[in-house]
């Protein structure tokens, strides 16, 4: 899930290449939705064995109620840090 600097839109979905696709994110090569509310934030994901599942889990979640999604990330992350870094490896900043 991306948000913004003010944590205040949710964005959910799905991709093959997560550290790809948030760079495009965060370079502004991806237009739509996260474009423009400024979603490059990530603060939660979840890696599937195959892109079924993974699909499944995006639909369900974008069924989810507002509050839902944020207390799943309040989880994960309860400091709704970036998680860019733990993608890339970057253990010190890792907080999930």
């Amino acid at each position: 899930m991306l948000t913004n600097e003010y944590n205040t839109v949710l964005y959910t979905g799905v991709t093959s290449d997560l550290v790809k696709r948030i760079n495009q994110h965060k370079k502004k090569i991806a237009d739509g939705f996260s474009a423009k509310y400024n979603l490059s934030k990530l603060v939660y994901y979840e890696v599937f064995e195959d892109v079924l599942s993974a699909i499944e889990k995006e639909k369900q979640l974008k069924n989810w109620q507002r509050q839902w999604k944020i207390n799943l990330i309040g989880l994960a992350n309860p400091e709704w840090k970036d998680l860019f870094n733990e993608l890339l490896g970057d253990t010190e900043t890792s907080s999930v």
